[in-house]
């Protein structure tokens, strides 16, 4: 859990991180022992340096600390300083290893952060194994700083260790990551007297620090000298200017301790619990409600969905609690706010015991119909303005509405980790499974739209994984065929072959479940496709026949020119030229009734090839003339010289070099390339 921040700029600005436009240089308060004996680590000679060995991995610095401790800010603080000195030129990489509830983030999900970071693209459906192995390899030949925040074991830590001791890796826990050697942990208490007042007068000013010292030291005795806690009580002093340091100490001490925290945890709650209730109702039912946020990051919309309330009230409350230390913000454009760590599980419990089950349910529904038309805006308004979903994006509040695709672009890549943990927790909640299918489907088009299906794909991947789950939960076998065959798809991209074909017998089978005629001729065909990858030609003749014989029985004469190509490839591969020959016949003359004639054409080049394969070349040259004619027909250049190129090769085959140079010399007058080659692709490849 990320902790509250110790920064200067402001209660809720975590060292480190980027400031406000215009705002004060961020100062860090204390900790001068430890940032030095974090330094002086780095310099210490390791075990295998000892012995004589080279160092075969990077060093790993440990901050231990208790949530709320500051350890996130003292990793912060010490990066930047590494930063500065130039001494990792390949740049700093940030990831959190645990959900804002305290779950422990998949190494999947980090690997592939890391690698967006590193500006490599992770292959979709990757299990962590292998992303976790193409950091390392990334990470082979740079000079890069990891921070790895809010570690739960060393089994996070260790696959994401670089090979490489011109790297360094600065980790946080609670406590020490047994299992990797070499590791001393640098223990965080609380804040020293003076940086604890220091950091107190920040927010509240000299003047009533210095009116009575000895009490503000007290405070911060009372507070632990846990920044986390200082923050907030700093910003109440600071909403409370009638207030004195006395009053709120004396407040602090008078409240009841829960019996089940330690004694380390009881002044951070003790310090919240005093905050919230000193919230107006409406303001603190929106605290609590924010431990919905998804990923711990909520904007104006999802605090106005979550209370009900109207998007101003909702950005004039969350501004409230940053003042307050409740939450963090960057200062960016597109404000996007997040609720420190530390504070989620104290939220979490006030919901449970002051909000009634049901309400919730509604507000967790109201936030979940508030991210679906924010993703059908995000995805209209590249529309055009005519369009159904131009009207209808016209229809929606203006609050909703985003003036240009770019400003959508820029919310869906900023608000990204939010839909994408929104998604995850609505599917594995299995309450609202309807409103869960609804948040995918629009998520799915917004990052096609906006990011392309292959720059989305791992995203696409994961999506389609949540999508099956539901189905399978609810019993869809339509929508579970349709989230197996793009699965499907998505490994037979990236050359998980035999995963792939398991995938499209399943949506075979939820096909017929469905009584879904396109989905089962669609598994049917890549299935067929799956086994002609695997080079097994028998069996994707096989299933390509059945594939087609279902298109003949519909009419669908497009699909069925197809198959016909696709039968024709796959008997071609396998030598029997016979049975492609028939089938390449047929897909030309599927086409023809189509009136394509581009793919007229290239049936019949393939048909010429066949029969050159056969040992048939008067009849190739033939069928390759006629190829020839239909791509002039269809006034498509560069096919019509690839197939010039194919006669000219057929011709010299036949002993005709005169010839052959002619049609050499027309294809080069055709491509205006002088006579330089094109290579053809195949119906079957296309197809």
């Amino acid at each position: 859990m990320t902790d509250q921040a110790v920064g200067a700029s402001g209660p809720a600005t975590a060292a480190g991180t980027e400031e406000p436009s215009g705002a004060a240089p961020s100062r860090f308060f204390g900790r001068e022992r430890e940032l030095k004996a974090l330094r002086d680590d780095i310099e210490r000679a390791g075990l295998d340096t000892l012995a004589g060995r080279k160092t075969a991995r990077a060093r790993v610095l440990l901050i231990a600390g208790r949530p709320g401790s500051g350890r996130t800010a003292l990793a912060e603080e010490l990066a930047r300083g590494l930063m500065d000195s130039g001494d990792y030129p390949d740049g700093l990489l940030r990831v959190r290893l645990t959900e804002p509830g305290g779950a422990p983030v998949p190494t999947e999900r980090t690997a592939r952060e890391l690698l967006d970071q590193l500006g490599v693209t992770g292959p979709p459906g990757a299990d962590g194994d292998e992303l976790s192995e193409m950091v390392r390899e990334a990470l082979a030949a740079r000079s890069a700083l990891l921070l790895l925040d809010d570690a739960a074991d060393a089994e996070q830590v260790d696959p994401l260790l670089p090979d490489n001791p011109d790297c360094l890796v600065v980790a946080t826990a609670q406590g020490p990551l047994t299992g990797i050697p070499g590791v001393r942990p640098c223990t965080l208490g609380g804040l020293d007297a003076g940086s604890a007042v220091q950091l107190l007068a920040r927010t509240i000013g000299q003047v009533r620090i210095t009116v009575d010292p000895r009490t503000a030291e007290t405070l911060a005795e009372v507070c632990g000298g846990q920044p986390a806690a200082l923050v907030m009580i700093g910003g109440w002093l600071a909403a409370h200017p009638m207030a004195s340091v006395a009053d709120v100490t004396k407040q602090l001490h008078e409240l009841p301790d829960d019996d089940e925290q330690s004694t380390v945890a009881r002044p951070l709650a003790r310090a919240f619990r005093m905050v919230h209730e000193s919230l107006p109702p409406t303001a603190a039912r929106i605290l609590r409600l924010l431990a919905l946020a998804p990923a711990g990051l909520a904007d104006v919309h999802t605090a106005s969905a979550l209370a009900g309330c109207s998007v101003s009230a909702a950005q004039s409350t969350l501004d409230d609690f940053v003042l307050l230390g409740l939450l963090r913000t960057n200062g960016a454009e597109l404000s996007q706010y997040e609720v420190p760590g530390c504070l989620v599980p104290l939220l979490r419990a006030l919901l449970a015991d002051r909000d009634r089950p049901a309400e919730i349910q509604l507000a967790r529904a109201r936030m979940l119909e508030r991210t679906v038309r924010q993703l059908q805006s995000c995805r209209a308004v590249t529309e055009p303005e005519g369009s159904p979903a131009g009207k209808k994006l016209a229809g929606l509040p203006r609050s909703l509405r985003f003036p240009h695709p770019e400003a959508a672009a820029a919310w869906l890549r900023i608000r990204r980790p939010a839909l994408l943990a929104s998604a995850r927790i609505a599917v594995e909640d299995g309450e609202l499974d309807t409103l869960a299918r609804r948040l995918v489907a629009a998520l799915v088009r917004a990052l096609a739209v906006h990011q392309g299906t292959e720059a989305a794909a791992p995203d696409l991947y994961g999506l389609h994984g949540l999508v099956l789950a539901v189905a399978e939960r609810r019993e869809l076998p339509r929508e579970q065929a349709a989230a197996l065959l793009n699965l499907a798809d998505l490994d037979a991209r990236t050359g998980r072959t035999k995963e792939a074909l398991n995938r499209y017998r399943a949506a075979l089978d939820a096909g017929r479940a469905a009584k879904d005629p396109y989905a089962t001729g669609r598994a049917m065909e890549s299935v067929g496709g799956a086994y002609a990858e695997l080079g097994d030609f028998h069996r994707a003749s096989d299933w390509f026949g059945r594939a087609l014989a279902q298109r003949l029985t519909q009419g669908e004469r497009a699909d069925e020119a197809r198959l016909y190509g696709r039968l024709g490839a796959v008997h071609t591969y396998a030598g029997r030229y016979g049975e492609a020959l028939r089938n390449w016949r047929a897909a030309a003359a599927g086409y023809r009734r189509l009136g394509d004639l581009p793919a007229q054409a290239r049936a019949l080049s393939e048909a010429a090839r066949v029969q050159e394969y056969a040992g048939r070349p008067q009849e190739s040259l033939q069928t390759c003339q006629e190829a020839v004619e239909w791509a002039r027909q269809a006034k498509d250049v560069r096919l019509q010289a690839a197939l010039e190129l194919r006669l000219a090769d057929t011709l010299e085959r036949l002993g005709d070099p005169a010839a052959a140079r002619l049609h050499r010399g027309m294809a080069g007058r055709l491509l205006g390339e002088n006579g330089s080659t094109y290579e053809i692709r195949s119906v079957s490849a296309e197809n």
